[in-house]
């Protein structure tokens, strides 16, 4: 699936190992000794399911907006040298973190690829499986491992990373790698707060949720027009379907972004159709077709005219994911009044 630049360098001013280790005795941090008097730390954190000993990076590399995001919220633009930003993605000045993004570089707009991060002198790059990382493109953690550059995934992506998959709801994987990057960056503190923020919005939300045994049923129509590509019960939509009291009626395919058959969806008969939002496919041109193809035009969501748009970067793993969360929280509680 589809899913910045200030280059100061800090560095660690205390005088020896031994009080740095003391320092950072409460955040779980190693302290590995450099060649010179001042020392460098390392931190073991979960990349999927394998732990990896992360340096403190300097220039970082984000592959998306949903990677960028995560790091622009927890404060971390000084540490970012720039962001990959394929076609798909809306414009930066969108983002809740313009300001962030204009302070660094784009470093291009085509898919992820291991030439860019190399050019970039990237110590450390965002992204997530089989959305940026790729062993068909040549860009894997093994291989940028072998080119001692640092990586790391979304874990809503490490559902089917091969030799360490990790499987968790997606807000929880979102919950997951801000405080794992807190850790990373040693920003721990704030990456608690960035946390414990999101996850009251997700409780005002559900709170206020649609009480139903038979939850509105939602069709999340990504693209496709032979065959239509959804949203399965491991991306974000599908907990953003469900905490705003919906149900999306492809909940029971255990995959990520996944292709179905338009017949499937005229027997799930939603009433509700989310619409997934982006640069070169606009919602209005898919809602065009769904109004005229033989599939969809006489589903009750479209006889209803019951289109909810999902931005793109609400829909990929990220901190905007709260955001589309609490908009569709209020469609789905004005169709009930």
């Amino acid at each position: 699936m589809f899913t910045t630049t200030s280059r100061i360098r800090r560095r660690a001013a205390l005088g020896s190992a031994g009080a740095l280790a003391l320092l950072l005795t409460g955040c779980g941090a190693e302290v590995t000794p450099d060649a010179g008097t001042a020392a460098a730390t390392t931190t073991k954190v979960k990349r999927c399911g394998e732990t990896v000993t992360y340096k403190k990076p300097e220039r970082a590399v984000a592959y998306e907006g949903g990677s960028a995001d995560k790091l622009f919220s927890l404060g971390l633009a000084d540490r970012v040298h720039g962001y990959v930003m394929p076609p798909a993605n809306p414009p930066v000045s969108e983002s809740p973190w313009a300001k962030d993004y204009a302070k660094v570089k784009m470093l291009s707009d085509d898919l992820l690829n291991k030439e860019i991060v190399v050019e970039a002198k990237s110590d450390l790059v965002v992204a997530g499986w089989n959305s940026g990382f790729s062993d068909q493109r040549g860009i894997t953690p093994e291989i940028l491992d072998k080119l001692g550059i640092q990586s790391f995934m979304h874990t809503e992506s490490c559902f089917n990373y091969p030799g360490f998959p990790q499987k968790t709801t997606p807000f929880e994987g979102l919950y997951a790698d801000l405080e794992r990057l807190g850790q990373i960056f040693q920003v721990e503190d704030r990456a608690e707060k960035v946390v414990a923020d999101l996850k009251k919005r997700v409780s005002a939300v559900a709170a206020k949720a649609p009480k139903s045994e038979d939850p509105a049923p939602v069709f999340l129509y990504d693209s496709g027009t032979d065959q239509p590509f959804t949203a399965g019960s491991q991306v974000p939509p599908n907990d953003i379907i469900r905490t705003a009291g919906g149900r999306n009626v492809f909940d029971g395919l255990d995959q990520r972004w996944t292709q179905v058959t338009w017949e499937a969806v005229t027997k799930a008969q939603p009433e509700v159709i989310m619409i997934l939002d982006y640069g070169d496919q606009p919602a209005e041109q898919k809602i065009a077709f769904l109004k005229k193809s033989p599939h969809t035009k006489d589903l009750p969501a479209v006889k209803n005219d019951r289109f909810f748009i999902l931005d793109y970067n609400e829909g990929i793993s990220g901190p905007r994911n709260i955001d589309g969360l609490e908009k569709f929280g209020a469609y789905l509680r004005e169709l009930e009044s």
